[in-house]
């Protein structure tokens, strides 16, 4: 994948995380709650676009935060 568009889904779940009040912490320990093994780490790690996803990641993400793919794929930022 490409590594910008890597860190714009990065940025577009740092954002919408955010907007949700989450910290790191926070949704890591949610999505670890459902059954994704995901540290913070690795999820500060994707934010920056250091670390792929996961398609079961993408929709645990996606559920805990209440938001659609089109948010979390909006390379375009015209959501934001």
């Amino acid at each position: 994948m490409n590594s910008q568009i890597e860190k714009k889904i990065g940025n577009n779940i740092r954002v919408l995380r955010e907007k949700a009040k989450l910290t790191q912490d926070m949704l890591s320990a949610r999505l670890q709650t459902r059954g994704c093994d995901i540290t913070r780490s690795a999820l500060a790690k994707i934010e920056v676009g250091q670390r792929h996803l996961y398609p079961d990641e993408i929709m645990l993400i996606r559920e805990i935060l209440s938001v659609s793919y089109e948010e979390i794929f909006d390379v375009d930022n015209k959501l934001f």
